[in-house]
């Protein structure tokens, strides 16, 4: 035994008192089924937090009364709100990295004190907020023109990761919303992201250079499918209206201003951010703002950064007890952790946010995928869990199968009250956006309640079909319900889901803010590319691979 311990990793909120609290809670709750904990309404009411315009309902999540009170107990041992607290005033809780973690800083008021290395950088923020506030003015009214004089109406902004799906998710969002789409008439905004060809064909589609604005986002200026990316948009743009024009066409999002100048864009439309905003973070920086401001005009990014603000105020002031993002990573550490679900679904029931659940699985995924502890030691359980999701209704009939019949997986479902588009026909006993909400609160219900074979039988289904219609139901899920989708409503939801991926990383006792595994991939494929370039301009052989990788490489040579 003594040898056990020994190896254990070492304390933070694992193994203390509440953790092994919550071990017993495992057990205890093995003889227990979700339809019983429904029936307790005592139970169910402590099961709801809300903050205005956000209502969270947890009662349908495999936990009694006693395991939320450890749950708190173990968010004390963790220390969550003094991590919480130093998070906000820019102590550098990204050791490997040596920087602070400030995209709360991104949407702060402009009379906000936030330090990072003894210096407030709030007033740095909203210096690139008004820069942007201008240019996007001037793109929108017609007074920046492009090179034959045109307006520029369309936007192609340019990265890759977290320089993409936070702007495109919150893009999408709002395309329907009647503000931000009055704001957006006569403008198109796409992505390109992907270095694959067939992306730059789309994002062009239709365009005309003549009227085409680029925004690249590269905080180096050196990322290789971005900048590759831009090349090609250059290389379109400089075909049809002349080297010159790059300077009225293009510009950067980014810190590298002697890159951006070599480029032929003017430094003076560059657009900077800080070592203190990770990628996945940054959809709050001109890395977001920049093309949604363009889009959208920047009274609606106001709104957006706004409700982010108010979130992040509600974290970090609102009690454990009713702190929305602490109540909902402690859940998820309750799920994987201890009942050992290692994935997650997040299902909108809102086709705009068809791109939340992309964005929140690299929010997710690339912060709390590690493991390793903050001082390198082995974690020793279940940390991240994996993260998808699809908008309902369209997921019921695609992955729903499984969740109700096959794997467990614990499930955040997303509705809101007020359509963004309402249309009830003539005739029809509820509108479309209500028809969406039936199955929104139904779904929870039906994953949690399941179906007995006993019902089954009471209904006369045959008895060789009662083993396939039996549902066992006791499967976790909580509900968001928002009372609409605007801009500010936008984003008190993504710092929702951001401080829920920093709690659960707090509560493990990892590093939730640097991604040491996406380099070894870059590394690798930076072999391969001189490779493939020698080849093709020199000839020979490739070497310096593994079989399996030479052999594949040899084939795609020869296609």
């Amino acid at each position: 035994m003594a040898t056990a311990v020994a190896t254990k990793p070492p304390a933070t909120a694992a193994y203390t008192d509440a953790w092994t609290a919550l071990e017993a809670q495992v057990e205890a709750l093995k003889g227990s089924h979700l339809r019983d904990l429904l029936e307790d309404e005592d139970r169910c009411a402590s099961m709801v937090a809300s903050h205005p315009g956000l209502t969270l309902d947890f009662s349908r999540q495999k936990a009694t009364k006693k395991t939320m009170f450890y749950l708190q107990e173990l968010a004390k041992a963790a220390g969550v709100t003094e991590k919480v607290a130093a998070m906000m005033a820019g102590t550098k809780i990204n050791p490997t990295e040596g920087r602070s973690v400030l995209h709360v800083a991104l949407r702060a008021a402009p009379d906000a004190v936030i330090e990072s290395g003894g210096a407030n950088v709030v007033p740095d923020v909203h210096a690139v907020l008004d820069k942007v506030k201008a240019f996007s003015a001037r793109v929108r009214s017609g007074e920046w023109v492009g090179a034959t004089g045109k307006a520029l109406t369309d936007v192609v902004s340019i990265g890759i990761g977290g320089s993409y799906l936070g702007p495109e998710f919150a893009y999408e969002a709002l395309r329907m919303d009647a503000t931000a789409g009055a704001a957006a008439s006569g403008r198109r905004l796409r992505f390109l992201a992907n270095v694959d060809p067939v992306d730059v064909a789309r994002a062009r589609e239709g365009l005309n250079p003549e009227t085409t604005l680029v925004v690249v986002v590269s905080k180096t200026f050196t990322t290789a499918e971005t900048m590759l990316n831009a090349r090609t948009m250059r290389s379109w743009l400089v075909d049809a209206l002349g080297e010159s024009a790059v300077a009225k066409h293009m510009v950067a999002v980014s810190t590298n201003a002697d890159g951006v100048k070599g480029f032929g864009m003017d430094p003076e439309n560059m657009f900077g951010f800080w070592d203190w905003v990770g990628g996945r973070y940054s959809v709050c920086s001109a890395v977001g703002v920049v093309p949604l401001a363009l889009q959208y005009g920047f009274d609606v990014v106001e709104r957006f950064l706004a409700g982010a603000r108010d979130m992040d105020t509600h974290f970090a002031t609102a009690p454990p007890e009713q702190n929305l993002p602490i109540l909902m990573g402690l859940l998820g550490v309750w799920n994987n952790t201890f009942l050992g679900h290692a994935t997650r679904a997040l299902l909108p029931y809102q086709q705009a946010l068809l791109k939340l659940a992309p964005h929140i699985q690299q929010v997710d995924m690339e912060s709390n995928g590690k493991g390793v502890k903050l001082d390198g030691s082995p974690l020793g359980h279940e940390g991240g869990p994996v993260n998808f999701g699809e908008p309902g209704t369209n997921g019921q009939h695609s992955f729903y199968q499984l969740m109700h019949q096959g794997r467990v997986v614990p499930a955040d479902f997303v509705g809101v009250i007020a359509a963004q588009t309402p249309i009830h026909l003539a005739g029809e006993p509820v509108s479309n956006h209500e028809e969406l909400m039936c199955n929104f609160f139904a779904q929870p219900d039906a994953l949690a309640l399941g179906k007995t074979a006993e019902q089954l039988a009471d209904e006369g289904v045959p008895a060789e079909l009662i083993p396939h219609k039996t549902f066992t139901g006791d499967r976790p899920s909580s509900s968001i319900l928002m009372d609409r989708l605007d801009a500010f409503s936008l984003g008190q939801l993504l710092a929702l889901f951001e401080h829920r991926t920093a709690v659960e990383g707090f509560v493990w006792g990892i590093n939730s803010f640097d991604q040491w595994g996406v380099e070894l991939g870059k590394v690798l494929a930076k072999q391969v590319r001189t490779t493939i370039a020698g080849v093709r301009s020199k000839g020979g052989d490739v070497s310096g691979f593994n079989s399996s990788t030479t052999a594949l490489l040899k084939k795609f040579l020869q296609g």
